[in-house]
């Protein structure tokens, strides 16, 4: 399921035109990034968590060349799946 797709089924689910399904969709979107952008923590009881960890710089290597890459520090996304998601992918 892509983008398009995803907006089709919020549109019929919700008795919502494609554009109000569109614009609900982004504004999750935006506010999900927004508030991991400043390590925030965003939980939907039931389907899962966002969360931000960091990972710890560390020395890897280039499988082409076996030169070792020094790769920074850097925080990213997470997502905890939920109860009720891993019984209906289960």
């Amino acid at each position: 399921m892509n983008k398009a797709d995803l907006i089709a089924h919020i549109a019929n689910e919700a008795n919502l035109s494609k554009s109000e399904a569109e614009r609900a969709l982004n504004a999750i979107i935006s506010g999900v990034t927004n508030t991991l952008a400043v390590g925030g923590t965003v939980a939907i009881t039931g389907f899962g968590a966002f969360t931000v960890v960091d990972r710890a710089a560390r020395v890897s290597r280039n499988p082409k060349t076996g030169e070792s890459i020094d790769v920074p520090a850097s925080r990213m996304p997470k997502f905890k799946p939920g109860s009720n998601l891993k019984a209906a992918v289960g």
